[in-house]
C-alpha cells in the first residue's frame, strides 16, 4: 500500500495549496477498492473469470462477481447504443494496492460468444481512485467523500473492454480501453458441453430483432 500512501500524500499537499476542495481524513472509508462490471442495455454477459494485478504485481484470482449491471428498458427506444449509466455493485478487491492490470474472461450471453481480454489501468486513474476517497467534491463541500473506489469495467459484444473510475463528485470518467478475442475453447473452456451460462432472453431477442447489435457505438 506504500504506493496509495505515497499518492495520498501527494495529493494532500496538492489540496493545502489549491484551497478548493475540502479533505476529510475523518469521513469513513474503506482500505479496499471494489471492481464493478457493467454491460450495455440488452447485451447480456458472464463473467467466467477475472484476475487482478496491482501495481506491486501481486494477482488476485476470481476477483469480480460473474454478472455485470444493466438493464432491459422499454422496447420502444434504441437504448443498447453506448453504455448509459456507470453503476452497480461489485466485490472488494482485499489486499490488493492500486490496480495495474484486469484480465477477464466472460460470455457474450447475446451473441452466444466467449471473449477473453486485458485491460491496461493508467497512472491517472489511480490517482482518481484515491482522490474519490479523500477529497471531498468541490461543488458539495459538506458531503462526505465515498465510501470506496470504484473501477468500473464495461464489457460489450465484439470484446470491447472499457473502464471507468468515479471521482470526487461521483461522475464516471473514462480510463482506459481494451480489446478481447475470442476464448478458442469457448464457453467455461469446452466444460459443461459449451453450454453458456443461460439463454438469450425473449426481450433481448425482441430487442435485437427490431434494433440489431450497435457494434462500433462502444
Amino acid at each position: 500500500m506504500k504506493a496509495m500512501i505515497a499518492l495520498l500524500s501527494a495529493l494532500l499537499l496538492a489540496g493545502c495549496q489549491a484551497g478548493d476542495a475540502k479533505f476529510s481524513g475523518n469521513d469513513a472509508k474503506s482500505s479496499a477498492w471494489e471492481l464493478v462490471f457493467v454491460e450495455p442495455n440488452y447485451m447480456k454477459v458472464w463473467v467466467e473469470d477475472s484476475t487482478v494485478q496491482d501495481i506491486n504485481d501481486k494477482v488476485f484470482f476470481k476477483a469480480g462477481k460473474s454478472t455485470a449491471a444493466s438493464g432491459e428498458p422499454d422496447i420502444s427506444a434504441e437504448s443498447a447504443r453506448g453504455w448509459g449509466a456507470i453503476t452497480g455493485s461489485g466485490m472488494p478487491v482485499t489486499g490488493a494496492d492500486l490496480p495495474k492490470r484486469i484480465s477477464v474472461r466472460w460470455q457474450s450471453i447475446t451473441e452466444q460468444k466467449t471473449y477473453r481480454g486485458l485491460i491496461d489501468i493508467p497512472e491517472d486513474a489511480r490517482r482518481l481512485m484515491v482522490t474519490s476517497t479523500h477529497q471531498r467534491c468541490p461543488e458539495t463541500p459538506d458531503k462526505p467523500t465515498r465510501f470506496i473506489a470504484s473501477l468500473y469495467v464495461g464489457l460489450a459484444p465484439g470484446g470491447v473492454l472499457q473502464a471507468w473510475v468515479k471521482d470526487a463528485c461521483r461522475n464516471p470518467i473514462k480510463v482506459a480501453r481494451g480489446q478481447a478475442e475470442i476464448e478458442p475453447l469457448g464457453a467455461q473452456q469446452g466444460k459443461n458441453g459449451g453450454r453458456y451460462a443461460y439463454p438469450v432472453s425473449d426481450k433481448a431477442k425482441r430487442y435485437i430483432e427490431k434494433y440489431g447489435i450497435p457494434y462500433g457505438s462502444w
